[in-house]
């Protein structure tokens, strides 16, 4: 029994960023069409991620997140947390330096993002994202963490 148990929930595990994906994508469309997220998708929203939805759906009405650019194509997305700090976020490789990430999702795995790569993703299937350009030279800084641009 106990292998049945563990085969179903790492089927279950697998399909839920398939389904996070197609939620992304549901809420471009429907975004795209109407310029609001009907309340079906605000549901579905918070069943798949939670609490951090609602967080996350704050920071873009306040539209925190900004997706930074280098000539060399490299992208990083600086997000404003409610406190006012400012978190790099990297989708790429799903990582925000928040407390929240570190403890909910790395250590405890209980969620699949924090509100702030929430955020992120939110803001492009909206379209919402403000964009600012850097060097490369500001880009490595930033991602060194030396330096903010």
């Amino acid at each position: 029994m106990r292998r049945r148990r563990k085969a179903t929930e790492t089927t279950m595990q697998s399909f839920l960023p398939a389904v996070a994906e197609q939620l992304f994508k549901d809420i471009k469309k429907t975004y795209d069409e109407a310029v609001q997220i009907p309340d079906d998708l605000l549901v579905a929203l918070k069943f798949v991620f939670g609490s951090c939805a609602l967080q996350a759906l704050d920071l873009v009405d306040q539209r925190s997140v900004t997706c930074l650019t280098s000539p060399s194509g490299r992208k990083a997305f600086q997000v404003v947390g409610g406190s006012g700090r400012l978190y790099t976020c990297f989708l790429s490789c799903h990582y925000c330096p928040c407390p929240a990430f570190a403890y909910t999702v790395l250590c405890r795995n209980q969620g699949l993002l924090c509100k702030h790569i929430l955020a992120v993703y939110l803001c492009q299937a909206m379209a919402v994202t403000q964009q600012e350009s850097v060097s490369d030279q500001q880009m490595t800084a930033l991602l060194s963490r030396t330096e903010a641009p």
